[in-house]
């Protein structure tokens, strides 16, 4: 949610201050039009306070920020300008504009969806930071053959990732690269879980792949601009979405668990563009036009805001 919040506010370029405030009970219980004290009494210890002057945009992303963004458009009179990123459960009409993702079927005239989650990966980032972790990745020696970046997810609500699982799914990325005599460059995320991390880092490490468990700086940016092939567990929509960015060829990786309609929709169309497929033990080139959902959404809040003035 933060990088999607971030992503968009970089893209509309306008000078921003990044807030994270967090709703407590009973505000973080009730429906999010239920604003009353919220900036108050209703902010968590430990967060960002929420005071005036009110910002000219405000952008918030998830459920439980729907009530601040109300709150913040009704104390300012209606002179910040508000952007909800995803399906805020309320009605769009609270918001200048909401940014759901299309699998949300959400509709409204201030509604406009997005085929891929918005996030900050751009072309001048990607080859910059191809650029400073090319030798901490690859080495100084050329790579014979391709370069795999895979990221790994992990459980959810819809999906299962265990030791047992990770191992099985290591050793196929293994067998595959010794196939293809392919570089592996693997990450986990933070719900990968210490005791998946140090499944895949014990496999990985052994048959000669870089594998980055959260040491040092994070070369995630690094991984997506030098690899060839990029390789994601299907359970994250932001990673996936992150990956065709790149406009390389991008296989999902399924793990075990019963596919919410949701993320089925959402794979299925981005199969349809023809910018993913899933992993079947080989790789293929394609080439397609990668999506800028993130880049488009700022160009309509520019000239919603410009409309208003």
């Amino acid at each position: 949610m933060t990088s999607q919040a971030i992503g968009l506010a970089e893209a509309v370029g306008l000078p921003f201050a990044h807030r994270v405030a967090r709703p407590r009970a009973p505000w973080r219980w009730l429906p999010g039009t239920f604003t009353v004290g919220v900036l108050e009494h209703g902010l968590a210890p430990g967060g960002d306070p929420l005071e005036p002057p009110w910002p000219e945009l405000l952008i918030t992303c998830g459920r439980r920020s729907a009530a601040l963004s109300i709150a913040i458009r009704r104390h300012s009179g209606g002179r910040t300008f508000t952007v909800h990123i995803q399906d805020p459960r309320v009605s769009p009409r609270h918001f200048d504009l909401v940014v759901p993702m299309a699998h949300d079927r959400l509709r409204g005239a201030n509604v406009v969806p997005v085929v891929t989650a918005l996030h900050r990966v751009t072309p001048e980032r990607l080859e910059a930071a191809g650029r400073h972790f090319r030798a901490r990745l690859l080495g100084e020696a050329s790579t014979p053959g391709p370069v795999v970046a895979v990221l790994i997810g992990g459980s959810s609500r819809r999906h299962r990732l265990d030791p047992k699982t990770s191992r099985r799914l290591a050793e196929r990325l293994v067998c595959m690269a010794e196939q293809r005599r392919a570089r592996l460059l693997v990450t986990a995320s933070r719900r990968t879980g210490a005791a998946n991390s140090a499944v895949f880092e014990a496999v990985l490490r052994e048959a000669g792949a870089f594998f980055w468990a959260g040491e040092g700086e994070n070369p995630y940016l690094g991984m997506l601009s030098l690899a060839d092939f990029i390789l994601v567990t299907e359970d994250s929509v932001s990673m996936v979405s992150e990956a065709c960015a790149t406009g390389k060829p991008v296989y999902t990786l399924q793990l075990p668990g019963r596919k919410s309609r949701r993320l089925v929709a959402f794979h299925e169309e981005l199969r349809r563009r023809g910018m993913t497929r899933p992993f079947a033990g080989v790789l293929e080139r394609w080439t397609y036009t990668p999506l800028d959902e993130t880049a488009r959404i700022a160009r309509i809040v520019q000239e919603r805001m410009g409309a208003r003035t």
